[in-house]
């Protein structure tokens, strides 16, 4: 337990403040429409479920308020620049903004329904009010005529009484603003929600991408929803003049003795645009900045067709600036108007061009390649929309006096950027490196997914030995699928100086890691340093290591720590 605190403690201290705020809001609230005078007829009407149905509503507001701010990328990246002569604990809680968008919404979803259930036994017990079902008080209550002045003075906002009883609560469901501005953004978030479970994000990301964008009927819906005005309260002016603790059995004399004037009542101000405009003015900013970096010209240097399907750009964009590890969207409109993807590049800081590595995962991924194929030897590709650059965990990598790498699959992408980068300061003896060790761990399905990469592991296998500094890079490449004919090729030719696959010194591991023997070995290497864990691929290989980190880390100050980073999009 002590050792996750090492890396946890910080999140741990968010969650626990972002949940205090959650359950303060929810059982104020809850208490202040369950106990206020103000509420004292509406709850006669509708009993608890007003306060399980406003309850839920507060906590509503304050995370819809929170939603849009982990997704607003220049936020965030200029969050983290500001927080660069910060501890490194600030920066990489930035780099959990995905998690924290997700427990959000996971929140939105349990008080929307909560929500829900309780305004459509609200509205049950409004109807069976207005038709007499329940005691005298009430159906005096539902029978108050408006103001002949301020025609909303009423309580019961079902007012149509001249229809089959039975489907009044339906009726008023879709014709009210309240109701209509409901089933909308229930419908919304259904979808939003369903639509970014894995499965259906992996393999259908168009559906995830579009269906994503419903959360602009969301809002909308949720500025409007709360004018239908459902939930009444007593007026403070009859409040003074009508005590509903003392005319609440005196139905009979209300409007006849000056103790009990007829009571009047009116809907609170709708609340939620309080919190949602400045996010939403955020969030519209971001989308300006993305709109005024499309029109900016970008200019192909260089198009080349990888093994393993794997396609990689080198572009140029005037005035562009980019960090190691750091990622950009792009957009092609000859394939879609709309969809902009990610992708980490993969060149270094030092080079005068930026460059990605695409691997074939989707439609949009795949009609791109088939683009690029069937251009003419030399000439530009078509227009590409450049959203970026943004910062990752991965920035942090020369924080750390030790620093391990791993990569699955294209997730090697960031590391490409930190190790030419770790060329070039080497090779312009740069001052400022702090980093003395590195692990690079890369783990592939198949042989030809090493083929684009081992050209720059020769490079730097080549640098370190010239200057003398064999020990700075330790590199483990991890063949995770293989056939026979490959295990036969192998074993004969097993006394090569050279990996049969990759060409280069380090021989190519089978099988997966053992993260208890790599971490174990790291750890006796390294006794009192600070090691930064760095990962670039799936969910199950980061949980992994974030609980080996937990385990390998020692809470003694002077000795070993592992502080595991994860990339995120």
């Amino acid at each position: 337990m002590r050792n996750w605190f090492v890396n946890n403690w910080f999140s741990a201290i968010i969650i626990s403040i972002w949940m205090g705020l959650n359950i303060f809001l929810f059982v104020y609230f809850y208490l202040y429409y369950e106990n206020g005078d103000d509420f004292f007829y509406t709850r006669h009407l509708l009993g608890s479920a007003l306060a399980w149905a406003r309850a839920p509503a507060a906590v509503l507001n304050f995370n819809c308020m929170l939603i849009l701010l982990p997704v607003c990328r220049n936020l965030l990246s200029l969050l983290r620049g500001s927080f660069v002569r910060c501890s490194r604990t600030m920066r990489k809680q930035l780099d959990k903004n995905l998690t924290f968008h997700k427990l959000v919404a996971y929140m939105i979803a349990l008080m929307t329904a909560v929500h829900m259930i309780a305004h459509l036994l609200n509205v049950e017990w409004y109807n069976n009010s207005r038709q007499g079902v329940y005691d005298k008080l009430s159906t005096a209550l539902s029978n108050l005529e408006d103001d002949p002045v301020n025609k909303t003075t009423f309580l019961n906002p079902i007012r149509k009484n001249d229809i089959d009883p039975q489907q009044i609560p339906t009726y008023f469901v879709f014709t009210s603003i309240a109701g209509l501005t409901g089933v909308i953004i229930t419908l919304a978030l259904i979808l939003i929600i369903t639509s970014s479970m894995e499965v259906i994000r992996r393999s259908y990301f168009e559906v995830f991408w579009y269906t994503h964008h419903l959360f602009i009927i969301f809002f909308a819906g949720l500025v409007i929803h709360g004018i239908g005005y459902i939930v009444r309260r007593q007026e403070h002016e009859s409040a003074e003049h009508h005590d509903p603790h003392f005319c609440y059995n005196r139905t009979e004399d209300w409007g006849k003795i000056p103790e009990c004037p007829i009571p009047e009542f009116e809907g609170g101000p709708a609340q939620t645009w309080y919190f949602v405009l400045a996010p939403m003015i955020i969030y519209l900013c971001e989308r300006l900045l993305r709109f005024i970096r499309y029109n900016q010209n970008v200019q192909y240097r260089k198009i080349v067709m990888r093994p393993s399907k794997v396609l990689e750009l080198q572009l140029v964009k005037k005035g562009f600036r980019m960090d190691v590890g750091q990622y950009v969207f792009l957009n092609c409109p000859a394939i879609s108007q709309l969809e902009w993807h990610p992708f980490t590049m993969t060149s270094a800081p030092e080079e005068n061009f930026f460059s990605v590595h695409i691997r074939s995962a989707g439609d949009w991924t795949e009609k791109l390649i088939d683009i690029m194929q069937k251009l003419p030897e030399g000439a530009q590709g078509p227009k590409m929309g450049v959203d970026g650059p943004f910062g990752t965990a991965s920035e942090d990598v020369f924080d750390y006096e030790v620093s391990m790498l791993v990569g699955a699959g294209i997730g090697v992408t960031p590391f490409a950027s930190i190790l030419k980068s770790i060329w070039y300061k080497f090779k312009d003896n740069d001052p400022n490196l702090r980093t003395r060790k590195i692990y690079f761990y890369w783990l592939c399905r198949e042989t030809h997914a090493f083929e684009w990469f081992a050209d720059l592991l020769k490079a730097q296998e080549k640098e370190m030995e010239d200057r003398g500094m064999g020990d700075f890079l330790t590199y483990k490449l991890f063949l995770t699928g293989w056939d026979q004919s490959h295990a036969n090729y192998v074993m004969v030719n097993v006394d090569r100086e050279t990996d049969v696959v990759t060409g280069l010194k380090q021989k190519t591991h089978y099988g997966r890691p053992n993260w208890d023997k790599e971490f174990e070995e790291v750890r006796k290497e390294n006794p009192t340093s600070v090691v930064g864990t760095f990962l670039c691929g799936p969910e199950a290989l980061g949980k992994v290591l974030e609980k080996k980190c937990g385990k390998y880390s020692d809470v003694d100050p002077r000795k070993t720590k592992f502080y595991f980073n994860k990339e995120n999009f």
